[in-house]
């Protein structure tokens, strides 16, 4: 006999693996009308499992599962007759019970978490045993703070537990102060029994979907996330997509990604403002702030309340205008396990952030770290690309790199400018067509040097390295007159059966190159001699070698030829090595485009010659580096005026002529001297070497103060400096731009004395002179030795002062006639009025104190005050009032010398007063 459908699950069958093959055997001699009531049965069951599944991906299935407490809530608490109601759930993970409640009617609701093991709701979870408390205040669990805080008046309660298919704790109902006086009764307890299992299956069953709802967001989200962080290589992006799918993931308000900044031991991130628009960058170190603790000990910290942990630094808080409530924070590491960020989760949108959480972000951060680790291999090679097109150039020598045939792979601006291209013509355009013109050619054909490409080839098969002096570069440039590209033939016979001519490299080296520059031919091109010239050629006098192009062809008759414009203007031809008198085009003999010599302008070089083998990490020749050095006149000549100016100034002196620094000229400008106190003590135990490179490590970092105020070294004079500044070339505010680079000087020296500090060695001090006036400014010498100097007045005054700064105990001295160029910009006191030694005109000298961007502090003011009123008294002849402010002004700063020099000046003057027509003035006696 044939068994009917059963009236269990079918699915619940099915699933069991131990039975494979019944459900076969049983639908095997089944009548059609039971078969059809079987599928039914099969079908209503796969129907309840996909609403079932929808319900898991329901977005609001946490609202679900809150309508439903709610619903419960309100009709336990009106069938057991209770004036409040609340149903705790348990959260096992956390140890906790959890409800949401509202303040008040239409109010928002309010989680509130309890510990399980504390009061009537956490023994009842505890123990699974209800508790019916008909007097509240006498039950030893009650704590009747609550109810002073909230002001309701507890009188009995019912606490029952409500439990899940395996007799464990699900949820706690607690129910206040029964209808009428009289406590709950057993009857209540019974009757909340009625429903107590339907409802412990409905929450265990909504508890069941939210966690594999929440299961199955975290998995979506992290494959999400995975995808979109293999995408980018950039680290910006990388951070956002990082920052953006945690949030997402974990539903947090907000999350950031902290990546460790080794060299300066800090965390570092960029956020948004409260206006969600504007980035931040913040930084902390990585020894504060929970992030900072979680980068030192690689620990996870999950924190329910920030501000009650001790280790939550609020200034980010402060910072940014936000409020944090709840953080997660965890490490981030790479492939080789080593921490390289952290990630911060602030805020979660329900609750607290739980174990599941952790799981999850932990699986997040693997794939993050991956990720950050790419972008930031990527970024280094990016960077490491762009330091060395830096580094080539901001090379003052012509670099090219090969692959091991020889061809070009770089080359540098210098290269570019000793081949012929102009630079700084059409916004890099030209500059850009000769760099894919040449790149792929060998580089012999490119840099006509004798034996370059023996040289190179060696080096490229056994590594060797080669350096040839002086060699001789020639090139030749053709220039394209800018109002026509060539408008007439030449003179000389076509070559037959050739569509080449000089014409069309010009257009296709443009066209082909620059997609946005084309060259329209609607007449018969121009065609050059591709063979030796004819004896009867036309006479080539060397006024023609560098005449346009265009000039150039005015002998011939005229041609229709009239190509569009094109960025070129001057392109490179190599002379042939068959036929001198003829050029090839780029040097290029698959296109065999030649240039007549009346169109090349020939341009020759000496350079010194550095071939290099390139290698890769493990010795083996890789390519190759030609390095010429421009050793010409105007080069050596350059060279020689960048040891005592900046090369901008080097530059502009050059544009005047050669002959520029050796006319003499009246200028006015501020001459600078600077010298080591103390430099005979200092030195005089030191071994030669050690003197050269205090020397050369002081000189260096002073000559650099010089050169950032377009001063100009005049010479070095031992151990001290002389700086020009309004020579050569003027100078606006010569006088400040001095003053500037002695502030300079001044910081500077703090920073090297600090070096010095750390490896134990003497500190240097130094004293600044500076004054401003009429030089007589040149080149004093030859050609062959060239010492450029300023003579005069000004050189001497300076000179002095730079010695007075020690009989005054202080570092700069300005002269009167340096602190009225620049007086509303210093602050400065007045020293005195003194003849320097070797002059009779008295001049009043200045100690600088600073510029005026900086105010004075207090203290330093009250002293200057005192100060400027004894000078007051003491040139009006007050020697006792000078000797009053005077004392006022040691006491504030015991050991300034010019108050001691005053005080003991003003004391002689009182025993033995000078003439009544004395002027103040001081003569000093020595330099």
């Amino acid at each position: 006999m044939t068994e009917p459908p059963s009236s269990g699950s079918m699915l619940a069958t099915l699933s069991q693996t131990n039975r494979r093959g019944d459900f076969t055997r049983r639908v095997k001699d089944l009548p059609a009308a039971q078969f059809a009531q079987l599928l039914d049965q099969i079908t209503d069951e796969f129907n309840q499992c996909r609403r079932a599944i929808e319900l898991i991906n329901h977005d609001a299935l946490e609202v679900i599962l809150e309508q439903i407490l709610e619903a419960f809530t309100l009709k336990i608490g009106q069938i057991l007759e209770a004036d409040r109601t609340t149903i705790f759930l348990v959260d096992e993970e956390k140890q906790q019970l959890w409800s949401k409640i509202a303040q008040g009617e239409g109010d928002e609701k309010v989680e509130i978490r309890l510990p399980m093991n504390l009061g009537i709701a956490g023994q009842v979870a505890t123990t699974g045993e209800g508790l019916n408390i008909p007097d509240a205040y006498a039950h030893p669990l009650f704590n009747p703070e609550v109810d002073r805080q909230t002001g309701y008046q507890t009188r009995n309660i019912l606490c029952m537990p409500i439990f899940d298919t395996q007799q464990q704790v699900v949820a706690i109902a607690q129910l206040l102060n029964k209808a009428g006086d009289q406590p709950f009764t057993q009857q209540d307890e019974e009757r909340f029994q009625d429903f107590a299992v339907s409802m412990g299956i409905i929450l265990e069953t909504c508890s069941s979907f939210y966690v594999v709802a929440r299961n199955q967001r975290g998995a979506a989200a992290l494959l999400n996330a995975t995808a979109l962080l293999g995408k980018s290589l950039d680290l910006e992006i990388t951070l956002r997509a990082v920052m953006d799918e945690a949030r997402r993931l974990m539903q947090a308000d907000r999350s950031t990604l902290f990546l460790l900044d080794l060299e300066r031991n800090e965390l570092w991130s960029k956020v948004h403002k409260v206006d969600g628009k504007t980035m931040v960058e913040i930084r902390i170190p990585m020894n504060r702030g929970i992030a900072g603790f979680v980068a030192s000990t690689g620990q996870t910290v999950n924190i329910p309340n920030a501000y009650n942990d001790p280790r939550f630094d609020p200034t980010t808080d402060r910072k940014t205008g936000y409020l944090t409530r709840t953080i997660l924070c965890m490490p981030v590491y790479n492939s080789e396990n080593k921490l390289i960020g952290v990630t911060q989760l602030i805020n979660k949108y329900q609750g607290t952030f739980t174990r599941s959480d952790e799981e999850f972000m932990q699986a997040f951060n693997i794939q993050a770290g991956i990720a950050l680790e790419n972008a930031q291999l990527f970024e280094r090679v990016l960077l490491e690309k762009q330091y060395q097109k830096d580094i080539l150039e901001s090379l003052s020598d012509a670099v090219i790199s090969t692959d091991l045939e020889g061809k070009i792979v770089t080359i540098n601006d210098a290269a570019l400018e000793l081949l012929g291209c102009p630079l700084k013509r059409d916004g890099g355009k030209q500059q850009q067509i000769w760099i894919k013109t040449l790149t792929g050619r060998p580089v012999w054909d490119v840099v006509p040097i004798e034996n370059l490409r023996m040289r190179l080839e060696d080096s490229l098969k056994t590594g060797a390295r080669h350096y040839v002096p002086e060699q001789s570069l020639t090139v030749g440039i053709v220039e394209i007159s800018s109002s026509q590209k060539f408008s007439e033939k030449s003179s000389v016979e076509p070559l037959a059966n050739s569509s080449n001519s000089f014409s069309e490299a010009v257009i296709n080296s443009s066209s082909q190159l620059l997609t946005d520059t084309s060259a329209n031919v609607e007449s018969r091109p121009l065609q050059f001699l591709a063979h030796p010239m004819p004896k009867d050629a036309p006479d080539r006098s060397p006024q023609s070698a560098c005449q346009p192009a265009s000039a150039i062809d005015e002998r011939s008759s005229p041609s229709c030829l009239t190509p569009r414009p094109s960025p070129l203007t001057h392109l490179l031809a190599v002379r042939d090595r068959t036929y001198p008198d003829q050029y090839l085009l780029w040097n290029d003999r698959q296109t065999a485009q030649f240039v007549p010599a009346e169109a090349v302008c020939e341009v020759e070089h000496s350079v010194n010659l550095t071939v290099n083998p390139l290698t890769n990490p493990e010795g083996k020749v890789r390519g190759g580096l030609v390095v010429l050095e421009d050793i010409s006149q105007e080069k050596r000549m350059k060279a020689t005026m960048y040891r005592y100016m900046t090369p901008g100034v080097a530059e502009r002196v050059m544009a005047l002529g050669e002959d520029a620094l050796m006319v003499g000229e009246r200028k006015e400008v501020t001459i600078l001297f600077s010298d080591i106190r103390g430099y005979s003590s200092i030195t005089e135990k030191m071994e030669a070497a050690e003197v050269v490179t205090l020397l050369n490590h002081y000189f260096e970092t002073m000559v650099e103060a010089v050169f950032n105020f377009e001063g100009t070294l005049d010479k070095f004079i031992g151990d001290a400096l002389m700086a020009v500044f309004g020579a050569p070339l003027p100078v606006q505010d010569h006088a400040w731009m001095a003053v500037q680079s002695a502030l300079d000087m001044r910081r500077r020296l703090v920073e090297f004395n600090r070096h010095r500090h750390t490896a134990n060695q003497p500190l240097i001090r130094i004293g600044i002179g500076i004054s401003s006036g009429e030089v007589v400014s040149g080149n004093i010498g030859s050609q062959k030795r060239m010492d450029y100097t300023v003579i005069g007045d000004g050189v001497d005054v300076s000179s002095r002062l730079e010695g007075v700064t020690k009989e005054y105990g202080c570092d700069i001295i300005l002269s009167e006639f340096t602190y009225r160029l620049c007086r509303d910009q210093v602050w400065v006191r007045e020293l005195d009025r003194i003849r320097v030694k070797g002059k009779t005109q008295p001049i009043s000298i200045y100690e600088l104190l600073g510029d005026r961007s900086q105010p004075l502090d207090p203290a330093t003011q009250h002293f200057l005050q005192c100060y400027e009123a004894g000078r007051a008294a003491y040139t009006a002849m007050d020697f006792l009032g000078a000797m009053t402010h005077f004392q006022q002004a040691q006491r504030l700063n015991e050991r300034d010398r010019a108050v001691a020099i005053h005080l003991e000046r003003a004391h002689n003057y009182l025993l033995n007063p000078p003439p009544s027509d004395w002027d103040g003035v001081h003569t000093m006696t020595t330099k």
